[in-house]
């Protein structure tokens, strides 16, 4: 449990720092440190994350979760729409 704590202050100091970036990293930042806090404070409160959205066909999930595979969708994003570098010979 502390080491999730500092993991997650040491992600929220680098969050604050990215203030100068686009949009899309902010987005995707935010919700991947939401995610993960909202985890956190289920760990800390109940000492296991609390998983209760279930499709029956899908793996059990929670909105921590969706929020952090949202935030690696923006990322994810991002890395697939960057120019391409040119190799110079």
């Amino acid at each position: 449990m502390i080491l999730i704590t500092l993991s997650l202050i040491v992600l929220a100091v680098w969050g604050y720092r990215l203030h100068q970036t686009s949009t899309m990293v902010r987005l995707g930042f935010v919700l991947i440190l939401g995610g993960a806090v909202g985890n956190w404070v289920d760990r800390f409160r109940f000492g296991a994350v609390i998983d209760f959205i279930d499709f029956r066909f899908w793996p059990v999930f929670n909105i921590a979760d969706s929020a952090i595979t949202a935030g690696v969708f923006c990322f994810l994003i991002l890395f697939l729409k960057r120019p391409k570098e040119h190799k110079e010979s």
